[in-house]
């Protein structure tokens, strides 16, 4: 079943319970999922549905930071979407993962002295690896701290 159907699914049930905030949340994944398909003209691969799901919920996050602290109510929605998406979301590599993996970039491009200067070539082979199953900013800090 794809994530179109089983978010469609859920938010069905949603509807059903009368679980105002859950369908909402749904209802704009389902609608997020539904135009990267349009714009693909294809069926999404799971990978891309993760994206979609990432997407949303960075845009989220960043919602919920840039809304002023006295609008409880926005903050308030966000964490509710937040956590109808998380349940989409695909599970995160954990810091040792990334190490390893940066490891073995290290290991696949000869680079046996690690400095500063080798980040651009460490990061174009590694951000391919693992993009969708890790967050940006900790892979950064990560290369960061193994070449320093």
């Amino acid at each position: 079943m794809s994530m179109i159907d089983e978010v469609r699914s859920q938010m069905m049930a949603a509807m059903k319970n009368k679980e105002k905030d859950r369908k909402d949340a749904l209802s704009m994944l389902l609608s997020a999922l539904k135009n990267k398909a349009i714009d693909k003209r294809a069926d999404l691969t799971q990978a891309e549905e993760f994206e979609v799901v990432k997407k949303e919920i960075k845009q989220t996050k960043e919602t919920m930071e840039l809304a002023p602290s006295d609008r409880t109510d926005i903050i308030e929605a966000c964490e509710k979407r937040l956590a109808v998406y998380q349940e989409f979301a695909p599970e995160d590599m954990s810091e040792e993962a990334i190490r390893a993996e940066v490891s073995a970039v290290l290991e696949s491009l000869g680079i046996t002295e690690p400095s500063a200067t080798c980040k651009g070539k460490v990061m174009k082979e590694l951000m391919p690896r693992v993009k969708g199953k890790a967050d940006g900013g900790l892979v950064n800090k990560i290369v960061g701290e193994m070449l320093s």
